[in-house]
């Protein structure tokens, strides 16, 4: 059975699972400064700061969700096709 794949063919999720990951990048970097206070002995950051470190979870979320939709469109695929 061969299964042959587009390299540049975008699935239905794939926008969600970029951008999820750009996000948790910005998150993880977020908390990585946040915390880097607590090592250096300085003054800790506002706690507008804090709320940025939220968004590492939130591109977690955008991007599961994007993994879920383009599970979703495979199994329609796959169903039309049987």
């Amino acid at each position: 059975m061969t299964h042959e794949t587009q390299a540049n063919s975008a699935g239905p999720g794939d926008g969600l699972v970029r951008v999820g990951a750009i996000v948790f990048i910005v998150g993880a970097v977020a908390t990585l400064v946040t915390v880097a206070p607590l090592f250096l002995g300085t003054e800790p950051f506002p706690t507008v700061a804090y709320a940025v470190c939220m968004l590492m979870g939130v591109g977690f979320l955008i991007a599961a969700a994007g993994v879920l939709r383009s599970i979703a469109a495979q199994r329609r695929q796959a169903r039309s096709s049987a």
